[in-house]
């Protein structure tokens, strides 16, 4: 087999949110880096997956040189609805903390970060193989991986950063001794579905019902993107496309309002857990993004903390980089964490709020019902709220 060795600053491990958005950073500054990424460009750009873009995300993204469409094909949204108790409550982003959010699918970001990166002559390696990310206790790390076209290539760098998700090699590599792992699975999961159908309401709908938690968001015009709790094991075949409408319409009933319907042309069931890996750095080899962390999609955090990641950690390595002191990249972890764990808690308690446990009894649910009522009455509950969906400030 043929093989070669090459070398570059930063090399990067996935051509994620978070790999990617790494790469354009550290450009900026002057750094140099390689994406090596198993999947291809199409593969990258073709699967769907849902988003909602925090205000700071959207200001780094425009205010940075990315070619992006969200603010000409993203959906800005001022507030969102909470439905309970058979009505409609509106929390105003806008009116309480001047902040927005934008619906603009993930997979549009990346095509948006790739196009970017390779306009700009970025190293972005698709299609490689076998990624062993090697000496990252030493100060001379590196990554092994096959090429697209079949050679075994060396890539020497001075850091490595893992930004290749939740089932990639960078968490592995992080001994279990030498990290704690944070688990917790939910035991619920959500039944999601794409449907060709208008609208059925201007802004995202949360509802809370006794027969559990549905999520009303949209994806284009003429496209919606819709969910609601189910078990986690449930079997989507299982489910006619009546059979599912009926079930959205009697989650969100009330004072009115009703789901336009359409024809069903995607379904399946997403589990909802949260993980988090303390720490974030061993020795050279950097987590970020779904390589750290993972939250349920009830708050919306995702791609966002992968975001706010790659800014800590493009700052960190600047640092590094210029003055070749090891204790630079200290901070990046207890950084990062501060952030995690407050979208940990706020994903959790959005969550805990809107879904109802399988062991859930009468006093359960009007628990939950007064936190909302509380939410939603309280200018100061609501505000908590919206600062915390549409983002803290992005170097808090």
């Amino acid at each position: 087999m043929n093989s070669l060795t090459t070398r570059t600053q930063v090399a990067i491990i996935g051509a994620g949110p978070a790999g990617l958005t790494l790469s354009h950073l550290l450009a900026a500054r002057g750094i140099d880096s390689v994406v090596v990424e198993t999947r291809d460009r199409a593969a990258i750009e073709s699967t769907i997956r849902a988003g909602v873009l925090e205000q700071g995300t959207v200001d780094l993204l425009t205010g940075t040189g990315v070619d992006t469409r969200v603010r000409t094909e993203g959906a800005r949204h001022d507030g969102v609805e909470f439905r309970f108790g058979g009505r409609g409550h509106r929390i105003d982003f806008a009116g309480l903390v001047g902040r927005s959010v934008w619906l603009y699918p993930q997979h549009e970001v990346l095509k948006d970060l790739i196009a970017t990166r390779l306009a700009a002559g970025a190293d972005l390696r698709f299609g490689v193989s076998d990624v062993v990310p090697v000496g990252v206790e030493t100060d001379s790390p590196a990554v092994h991986f096959t090429d697209a076209q079949g050679r075994r290539v060396e890539l020497r760098c001075d850091v490595v950063a893992g930004c290749d998700g939740s089932a990639g090699v960078s968490r592995t590599a992080l001994p279990e001794d030498r990290r704690v792992d944070h688990f917790r699975t939910y035991p619920f999961g959500w039944f999601g579905i794409l449907a060709e159908a208008p609208p059925s309401s201007p802004e995202l709908v949360y509802a809370h019902s006794d027969r559990g938690f549905a999520l009303i968001s949209t994806r284009t015009p003429d496209v919606q993107r819709m969910y609601f709790q189910c078990a986690p094991d449930e079997d989507p075949s299982a489910w006619s496309d009546a059979r599912i409408w009926d079930e959205l319409q009697a989650r969100v009933a009330g004072d009115g309002f009703a789901l336009k319907e359409g024809s069903i042309f995607q379904r399946g069931v997403i589990p909802m857990r949260s993980y988090v890996c303390d720490p974030m750095r061993f020795g050279r080899l950097m987590l970020a993004g779904d390589a750290a962390h993972t939250v349920p999609p009830t708050g919306a955090k995702g791609l966002n903390l992968a975001v706010a990641d790659v800014i800590v950690l493009a700052r960190v390595l600047e640092e590094f980089l210029a003055s070749g002191e090891e204790r630079r990249l200290d901070s990046y972890g207890p950084t990062a964490l501060r952030r995690v764990w407050r979208a940990q808690h706020f994903s959790w308690w959005m969550t805990s709020m809107l879904h109802t446990p399988p062991e859930a009894t009468p006093f359960d649910l009007q628990r939950q019902l007064g936190e909302l009522d509380m939410v939603t009455s309280s200018r100061a509950g609501a505000a908590y709220l919206a600062e915390a969906y549409t983002g803290w400030p992005i170097d808090d």
